[in-house]
Formats: structure tokens, C-alpha cells, sequence
């Protein structure tokens, strides 16, 4: 019988930095699960949204920002809605992605960091996504740039997907915005 042994990192100064970057007190989170049953992607994640909060809490940050959970979340809400202690755990997500970003860690999907970046710059650019431009610019920098012609030919002939982007009124305060965070 072999026994490996793992070395677990505990980084305890880690709640305060997400509960400070996302502006949650994520202490308030007693595990009661509603945010991972109403979760509309859990089953692809490698931790539910309440574990990402549990890992938090124990300070175990290379594990959480090395999660495809923080990646693999759509940022729909339903789980702060769910919760009774009203924790935006959305906004948790956002800071966690932000902080793999800034310190250049390596993540487990493929591509997404090359997704994520191209999603910010065009709503940056333009006030709002616009997939036309993601798929345009994603599909020959990620190398992939057959397999999504097929849905997105489908998705621009059903009217899903307009060819030209469309400004929002008030995109210089979108511009002012990500000025300020970064």
C-alpha cells in the first residue's frame, strides 16, 4: 500500500483579499447549498459554488483560483439569489478570475484566458458583447477556427447573432469604469 503524501497550502490572509476585491463578506456563507442546487452549470465544475466559499474560507487559494469552477461559472446570478445571506457569489467569481489573472496563473480549460480577455476588450470597446466580434477574433487566436463556424453560421442566419455590433448609449461610462479597475 503506498501513501502519498500532499502538501496543502493555507493562505489565511486569502478570505480578506476576495472579501475585499468583491465586496462580500463571504464569513456569512454557513454551507446550507442553495447557490449549488440552483446553479445551472454546477454539474460541469469541478467545485460547487459553496465549496469555492468553503475553500475560501480555509484559505486554500491555489486550489480555488486553480479551479475551472471560477471559469466555468456564467455568472447568472441564480446563486445569489438563492442564498439566504444574500452573498453575490458573481461577483466572488469575478474577483477570483481577477486575481488569476493579475498574478498569471495557470488555469485548466483551455483557452479561457484568451476568452476572457477578448470578451472584456470588446465590451470595453463597445459598452456590450457583440459574439460576431468574440467568434471573429477567438477562432484563429485560440487555433480552433472550424469547429464553431457550423452554430455560429446557424446562429447568424436565425438572426441570434448580428453581424454588426450595436453602441449602447453611455459606452464612454462602460470605458470609465474599466479605467477605474484596472
Amino acid at each position: 500500500m503506498e501513501i502519498s503524501e500532499t502538501v496543502v497550502r493555507v493562505d489565511p490572509s486569502f478570505l480578506q483579499e476576495v472579501n475585499q476585491r468583491s465586496g462580500q463578506l463571504i464569513q456569512l456563507c454557513y454551507h446550507c447549498h442553495k447557490c449549488t442546487a440552483g446553479c445551472p452549470v454546477a454539474f460541469a465544475m469541478d467545485y460547487g459554488p459553496d465549496r469555492v466559499l468553503r475553500m475560501i474560507q480555509f484559505g486554500l487559494k491555489e486550489q480555488v483560483l486553480g479551479s475551472s469552477a471560477i471559469w466555468i461559472c456564467a455568472s447568472c446570478e441564480t446563486c445569489g439569489t438563492r442564498c439566504p445571506n444574500e452573498i453575490d457569489i458573481a461577483r466572488i467569481m469575478d474577483a477570483l478570475r481577477q486575481i488569476t489573472v493579475e498574478e498569471g496563473l495557470p488555469t485548466k480549460e483551455r483557452n479561457v484566458l484568451l476568452f476572457h480577455k477578448l470578451f472584456l476588450s470588446i465590451v470595453k470597446r463597445l459598452g456590450r458583447m457583440h459574439e460576431a466580434s468574440l467568434m471573429a477574433l477567438y477562432m484563429p487566436l485560440s487555433r480552433n477556427l472550424f469547429s464553431y463556424i457550423p452554430i455560429g453560421v446557424k446562429m447568424i442566419v436565425k438572426g441570434k447573432i448580428p453581424l454588426l455590433p450595436h453602441r449602447i448609449k453611455g459606452s464612454d461610462e462602460v470605458k470609465k469604469i474599466f479605467e477605474r479597475s484596472g
